[in-house]
């Protein structure tokens, strides 16, 4: 039996080398556990991140860091208006020697990508992402080549100045796992970033923290992680209740269901966990399904979704 075999089902394993994974990354990002918690979370959910917020609080930072201390392969992708899907999946490549041409692997082989303000490039080059974030593979030339594995797509996205951005479409949201926003430090971290941050950054020395086998010890970890018939019955009211509300028009799908239910074995399994509590699936469900629905329209007036999910949840049985 392979080592990751023999240790997968240690949840106190699991939850030493997750948080090892977490303290380095908020060597970079500090003041934001939960959310580091919940990035590292959606990676080993085998699930896409999409990080939104306003420029300057750490998306990028966050998405490094984390790539560097799980000690995956990582790539970054700058998304502008003039970016080909070429220029993410690769293509054919003239090779003039004997007049052949050789397929050129994009940024996207990598086991970590960075999809930098995705929100900038052209529809046709979002939806060049779309076949590797659901199938974990592409098509270059009429060949199907796998992509490497473990894959993660982390993007990132600015909620303001939209003037000249292509807003993703609901489609391609819903392949994200999670959305976060990181929200400003307080104001003791923040003048802690004047003596840490000024002249240097610390994601330069940054190192990984994982062994070899490490990721795949988390992986089958959060697999091995129990959900209880009612914690499913939990997760299924929470996703129909989506469809019901006469403020959404369109509530989440199954996509949602399974989602919020691979995240909360993965958050479980870093926590220490061998079972999912109802209190995690209450922490997930914002960031899992709220942009997952449409919300109503009504004279130009309505609720975010984030609100309204939070309405939900509090209509709902927490079961024992």
């Amino acid at each position: 039996m392979s080592q990751v075999q023999a240790t997968a089902w240690s949840a106190q394993d699991c939850a030493r080398l997750a948080q090892t994974i977490v303290g380095n990354v908020e060597k970079v990002l500090q003041g934001k556990h939960q959310q580091v918690e919940l990035a590292l979370a959606a990676v080993v959910a085998g699930g896409h991140l999409l990080i939104e917020d306003v420029p300057g609080l750490g998306k990028t930072m966050l998405a490094r860091a984390l790539a560097v201390s799980v000690g995956l392969s990582f790539k970054r992708i700058q998304f502008t208006a003039d970016l080909m899907p070429s220029d993410i999946v690769g293509g054919p490549v003239y090779n003039p020697k004997d007049g052949s041409f050789l397929l050129r692997p994009g940024p996207v082989f990598a086991n970590i990508v960075l999809a930098d303000e995705i929100n900038r490039a052209n529809p046709r080059a979002q939806s060049a992402l779309l076949e590797c974030m659901e199938e974990g593979q592409i098509t270059l030339d009429g060949q199907t080549v796998p992509l490497p594995a473990p894959f993660a797509v982390l993007a990132t996205q600015n909620p303001i100045d939209m003037a000249g951005t292509y807003p993703l479409p609901e489609a391609q949201l819903d392949r994200f796992l999670i959305r976060l926003s990181l929200g400003y430090p307080d104001a003791e971290t923040e003048a802690g970033l004047i003596s840490t941050q000024q002249f240097a950054h610390p994601i330069s020395s940054l190192q990984p923290v994982c062994e070899a086998d490490g990721f795949a010890r988390l992986v089958a970890g959060a697999r091995d992680v129990t959900i209880t018939p009612e914690v499913a019955n939990f997760i299924t009211a929470i996703v129909t209740a989506t469809r019901k509300h006469p403020a959404i028009r369109f509530g989440a799908s199954p996509r949602g269901t399974l989602g919020l239910a691979r995240m909360a074995r993965a958050l479980s399994c870093i926590r220490g966990r061998a079972y999912v509590d109802p209190s995690v699936v209450r922490e997930l469900a914002v960031p899992v399904l709220a942009h997952r629905i449409i919300v109503q329209t009504q004279g130009g007036q309505s609720q975010s979704a984030a609100a309204l999910v939070q309405g939900i949840l509090q209509t709902q049985r927490t079961p024992q």
